[in-house]
């Protein structure tokens, strides 16, 4: 069996690993989220029927179709930014700036739910714009990924170049970048939600990380509330701090990569560097014209006399 062969074989076991790895932590996080959130599920719905037989008491023309009625209606405002409390529309709920925001929502996969297209024309429209751009979202974040981390790459090279440092440099550089990019993706816009939506520092962390993380649930969703008049400047500010925020999320990512890959090195080279060199050694011995000539020598010598 040759080597590339033997490799292939010493890779399967730790794919295997890997995928043992994911499905556990997929399953542990579900064990986690059912204690957590499991109680929800078990409590008594008698309160809510209470208060469901209440409002029909109270509103005696209001029926369960009337309250399937009104319960739709209250979806479709909120999708249609319609204020409750006002009657009112929020300024330009399809302005330039908040369709944006949705294009932005749609190529980077968050599609928090709280916008979507009603028309025919739209919803097809949104198909073919998400089958091209998603890809293309992932191709700009990649590069602009990479450019940032060869940005700290170099500066990390420009520094033990003056300084004459090895070794920590390069980590340092990197740790500083993400500390500059936590408070600018991350402690900013918690500032900057808690002020203009009303929300606590936990919900703003909460949707900062939500959104950044294309997960997008849509329960805390930034410049749609109808009740309130958000600036023009304030959309914009979304889609920038969606896009630049997933580029350095990109470049956590590979970074990540990264420093697998040189953690990997380094395992080989510390655990199994004495025996690979064994079978480097061996197969350059086998793989040696001189050593196959003496080889062939000593097999057709015929053996001295006795």
């Amino acid at each position: 069996m040759g080597g590339k062969e033997m490799l292939n074989l010493a890779r399967v076991p730790s794919i295997l690993m890997l995928g043992m790895v994911y499905v556990a932590y997929v399953l542990i996080g579900g064990v986690i989220f059912w204690e957590l959130e499991g109680e929800l599920g078990k409590k008594d719905p008698t309160p809510l029927r209470y208060q469901k037989q209440s409002l029909f008491m109270r509103y005696s023309c209001l029926n369960q179709e009337g309250l399937e009625e009104v319960a739709k209606f209250v979806q479709d405002a909120s999708k249609a930014g319609l204020s409750l409390k006002t009657n009112s529309t929020s300024d330009g709920f399809w302005k330039f700036t908040s369709s944006a925001v949705f294009a932005a929502t749609v190529v980077t996969t968050i599609g928090y739910g709280n916008m979507s297209p009603s028309s025919t024309a739209g919803q097809i429209f949104c198909v073919f714009f998400a089958l091209f751009g998603i890809p293309l979202n992932v191709v700009v974040l990649n590069r602009v990924g990479k450019y940032m981390l060869a940005i700290g790459r170099n500066i990390s090279d420009f520094i033990e170049s003056k300084t004459g440092g090895k070794g920590y440099t390069h980590y340092f550089v990197h740790l500083f970048f993400y500390i500059c990019g936590v408070v600018l993706f991350f402690i900013m816009p918690m500032a900057v939600f808690k002020e203009r939506e009303n929300w606590t520092y936990s919900q703003a962390m909460y949707y900062c990380f939500i959104t950044l993380s294309t997960i997008g649930f849509g329960d805390f969703v930034a410049d749609s509330n109808p009740d309130i008049n958000y600036p023009d400047w304030y959309s914009v500010l979304m889609a920038s701090w969606i896009f630049f925020g997933l580029a350095w999320l990109a470049l956590l990512i590979n970074h990540g990569i990264e420093n697998l890959e040189r953690f990997n090195a380094f395992m080989k080279k510390g655990c199994f560097g004495k025996k690979t060199q064994e079978e480097s050694a061996s197969t350059d011995a086998d793989n040696n014209p001189d050593t196959q000539v003496e080889d062939e020598d000593q097999t057709k010598k015929p053996p001295l006399p006795q």
